[in-house]
């Protein structure tokens, strides 16, 4: 009779399985705005099948930055470690799917006793002393256990794991993106300082021309000393920035050297000659994609549904846990019938357990799962209102940097032909050195402000692919 009344006893426990009391989760809204900001600059997008998609980075068409880009994927230690992050994350979530199952558990023994003697020994069979009567017993046998998931409790924390899970694979490739774009944006530096150094040089050479001109005038004694003066100022200041492009260019390597996972004493990237800085049209998406696009979001999103599950498995803890245990085997006092039937055993049970008084324990549980809740929710929000404005700042700082990017290149033609004109008005003794001195400045601040707002416009474009979730597909309107 105890076997039927046993079963009976629990049908209405075992029918609960799989019941959850974590709240219905659906992802929390953020109002979206249908389209961004209009900025003039917008084209219609039509990329051929050659247009980056993924490895955005190729856009800037530098293979010396695409082999970095590789040279970091595979050597980077922010990368490595949120790889390994990424990798725990799964191997906990096994670990939590594992408590859905029974687990077995194997034995074997073999005891030997004797009475009536100075001492008993028992296990292995280990000799002992004395006289009396003497046993040896074998066994084998199986042990199981299972916990019914009742009341969701193991389901929810599976789902919690598999949550934080998937949250540990966005921060990864959030940190591929923030790693990538890092990288990009010290390449182009070192680049555009390679420019100002070769501007500088050349700028150099020029001063140093026109001291020499200023000098001879002066000893000639058709220019007054001041000239000379003047000049031999000018070209030490141009030096003196030239070499403070040095150490920004050893800056940027050193950074570089960093990011791929390299020693700084030990890396070099020698400058390229005719390297000229190429700009690529950025697609962008409707604000509506971003939050399928951006890893952060994703993250946080992540984050919110692995709280939400939390609320599950503690809620669970204030209904009855079952066990359910068995075993069988064989036991006998001779090796050679151990496993007949006369020598089987086995034994099933269950168990429940309720805890009854923790003082509030369990309620408070419950509510800082309530709380965790609400602050991812406003983490998710927060992590997507400021998504939206990356993308926004960085689209408007993209069309307003191309049209001074135009505007700057007329300035610094004419600043040359002014340069040109005055030196020349300067041999023919029509203007004095000082006119000189203003034209060469006027020329070399707007060479090195174009050289920079070239610089601008392409650490902007990473800016704004990073802020995009890095990548794209064909149909999306573009900026220049």
């Amino acid at each position: 009779m105890t076997k039927p009344i046993l079963s009976a006893s629990l049908l209405p426990l075992l029918a609960l399985a799989g019941c959850s009391l974590a709240p219905h989760y659906t992802r929390p809204e953020v109002a979206a705005a249908p389209a961004w900001k209009p900025v003039d600059g917008w084209q219609p997008a039509n990329p051929s099948d050659q247009a980056p998609r993924t490895d955005w980075w190729s856009g800037f068409g530098d293979r010396t930055l695409d082999d970095l880009i590789v040279r970091a994927h595979a050597h980077n230690q922010t990368i490595a470690q949120a790889a390994a992050t990424y990798r725990q994350a799964r191997a906990i979530t096994r670990e939590a799917r594992a408590s859905l199952f029974p687990t077995v558990s194997a034995s074997g023994s073999v005891t030997h006793s004797e009475s009536g003697g100075s001492r008993t020994i028992v296990t292995n069979g280990v000799a002992s002393s004395g006289g009396g009567s003497a046993q040896t017993s074998y066994r084998v046998g199986l042990d199981g256990s299972w916990q019914p998931d009742l009341f969701g409790q193991i389901a929810n924390t599976v789902a919690n794991a598999r949550a934080t899970e998937q949250a540990r694979r966005a921060d990864l490739a959030s940190a591929q993106l923030a790693i990538d774009g890092e990288l990009a944006t010290n390449y182009l530096g070192l680049r555009a300082t390679d420019a100002q150094i070769i501007s500088l040089s050349a700028t150099v050479e020029a001063y140093e021309r026109s001291l020499q001109i200023a000098t001879n005038r002066y000893n000639a004694g058709i220019a007054p000393h001041s000239d000379v003066f003047q000049g031999q100022s000018q070209l030490a200041s141009a030096r003196s920035d030239f070499e403070g492009q040095k150490r920004t260019r050893a800056q940027f390597e050193d950074a570089i050297a960093v990011l791929v996972g390299e020693n700084a004493a030990a890396f070099s990237l020698p400058p390229v000659p005719g390297w000229a800085p190429t700009t690529p049209e950025v697609p962008v998406a409707v604000p509506s994609t971003l939050l399928e696009r951006r890893p952060d979001i994703a993250a946080a999103e992540r984050q919110v549904a692995a709280a939400n599950a939390q609320i599950g498995v503690d809620r669970a803890a204030f209904f009855p846990t079952l066990n359910l245990t068995g075993s069988g085997g064989f036991n006998n006092d001779t090796l050679s019938g151990l496993f007949s039937s006369a020598a089987s055993l086995w034994s099933v049970g269950a168990s429940l357990a309720q805890t009854i008084f923790d003082a509030g324990a369990r309620r408070a549980r419950v509510a800082a799962d309530r709380a965790a809740y609400d602050a991812a929710v406003a983490n998710y929000r927060q992590v997507t209102l400021a998504a939206f404005q990356d993308v926004q700042d960085n689209l408007a700082a993209t069309a307003i940097l191309a049209r001074q990017e135009a505007l700057l290149r007329e300035a610094s033609v004419a600043a040359d032909r002014s340069e040109a004109s005055v030196r020349f008005q300067y041999q023919s003794g029509i203007v004095v050195y000082t006119d000189v001195v203003s034209a060469q400045a006027t020329a070399l601040a707007a060479r090195r402000a174009l050289i920079q707002i070239q610089s601008d416009r392409q650490t902007t474009a990473v800016a704004l692919i990073q802020a995009l979730g890095g990548g794209w597909q064909a149909g999306m309107p573009t900026v220049r």
